[in-house]
């Protein structure tokens, strides 16, 4: 048996290569057309989609579909319902025609409240266009709440004041806006909202009791506290010594040098400004309950309020954020933040690590919640040196105010922010 072998020539091979060069430059012409076509369709077609709510595609979908069935099945109620639908989402479509032009305007007043305090906000609607508008149905999210206002048709550079009210019964950041315009028809087919202005914040602070200024810790003070270190210059004079080489001549005493043939200088105890530093624990662990979670925060700010109110250094540290402290608006806002997570990390980890890189404290206060342990307490108590006077505030909801002795450290339980100021007049 003879097989026979055919070899495709170079020639051949030669002759196919341009035709499929071009076929391929053929492909990618038509791609590029097509995208050039079909780009401009989408974006232009993409506006009204989006306006079409989940109801409107159900319609659509269901109308087009009994249409289509009734018209090859010949049945004349279901072409009828068919042609009902479509119509509906048609007709529908057409409410969302047309453009409006407003300057809208949303106002606060105040932007800062207490919990309790009563805010009142405002939006102004303006008609800018050169005809009269049409009744139009404007929405603002407040919160977790949608304030809806029901504008009437607006002459041209007429306006429409709207007030509503804020609630302000928790600790929050609250987030009004944006106010956007809503258009569509009675059925929910078409849905079309434009956006206005930006959000803006309310801020809902936590209650605050007046401290006074002479309570421990809170000392003010020009000259700063004296320590037990001993240093070659500063202010509270110590002892004299012995003059050694490369001791600044100014602090020689030269009446006692003089009364004793030898050169004596003087000595020195360190002087600190007072720096006071609150490690607050929003483990949620540490808490009972909401509310005392919430008392906590108020003690925190309480504390802060007087330390900043007297030109005191302050820092205050949270698992979650370092509050600013260089103005007292600006401390309160941040404690409207402050939220509980859970964490598995120990209260002395999280200090160790909020306060490694802070400025060394005259004052520590330390506030947690009912549930956690004096034991807890004190290991957060040994980060610091033996100088540092430390407070211990125990957040218990309803107890009564009582100290608690943990191996040298002070624990105060405080059952209420009215009894603050009292535990801290008595802490040392």
């Amino acid at each position: 048996m003879t097989t026979t072998v055919e070899h495709e020539s170079p020639q051949s091979t030669t002759r196919m290569s341009p035709l499929r060069n071009r076929a391929a430059t053929t492909t990618q012409r038509v791609r590029q057309g097509l995208a050039t076509l079909v780009v401009p369709v989408t974006e232009a077609v993409h506006p009204f989609f989006a306006t079409v709510s989940s109801t409107g595609w159900l319609v659509a979908i269901v109308g087009i579909v009994l249409l289509a069935v009734g018209l090859v099945l010949g049945w004349a109620e279901v072409v009828f319902v068919g042609a009902t639908l479509v119509a509906a989402f048609v007709i529908a479509a057409l409410f969302t025609i047309g453009r409006s032009r407003f300057a809208v305007s949303v106002r606060l007043n105040p932007r800062r409240v207490t919990v309790g305090e009563r805010a009142v906000g405002e939006m102004i609607v303006t008609n800018t266009a050169q005809r009269n508008s049409l009744a139009t149905t404007f929405e603002l999210p407040v919160g977790d709440g949608l304030a809806v206002f029901d504008i009437p048709g607006l002459a041209p550079d007429d306006g429409s004041e709207e007030l509503f009210a804020v609630p302000t019964a928790h600790r929050a950041v609250i987030i009004a806006g944006p106010a956007r315009s809503v258009r569509g028809d009675r059925l929910g087919l078409f849905r079309r909202s434009v956006d206005w202005t930006d959000p803006i914040e309310l801020f809902v602070h936590p209650r605050v009791v007046r401290l006074h200024p002479t309570a421990a810790g809170l000392v003010r003070d020009l000259e700063g506290q004296i320590t037990k270190k001993i240093t070659n210059n500063d202010l509270a004079f110590h002892a004299l010594r012995d003059y050694v080489r490369g001791d600044d001549v100014r602090y020689v005493h030269w009446r006692s040098s003089a009364r004793t043939g030898q050169l004596m200088v003087r000595q020195f105890e360190e002087s600190r400004r007072s720096q006071l530093t609150i490690v607050h624990s929003t483990n949620k662990r540490y808490y009972a309950s909401e509310e005392e979670f919430e008392t906590a925060v108020s003690v925190t700010a309480s504390i802060a309020t007087q330390v900043i109110r007297d030109g005191t250094e302050i820092s205050v540290v949270t698992e979650g954020m370092r509050l600013r402290t260089h103005t007292m608006q600006a401390m309160l806002d941040d404690t409207c933040r402050m939220h509980g997570f859970d964490s598995d990390e120990s209260a002395r980890t999280f200090a160790r690590e909020a306060t490694k890189r802070l400025p060394d404290p005259s004052v520590v206060v330390i506030v947690a919640g009912s549930m956690m342990e004096p034991s807890d307490y004190r290991s957060i108590q040994r980060l610091f040196s033996g100088e540092v006077n430390v407070i211990a505030l125990r957040i218990t909801e309803g107890g009564q105010p009582r100290v608690q002795d943990v191996a040298g450290l002070q624990v105060y339980t405080i059952g209420t922010l009215r009894d603050l100021p009292r535990i801290m007049e008595k802490a040392q």
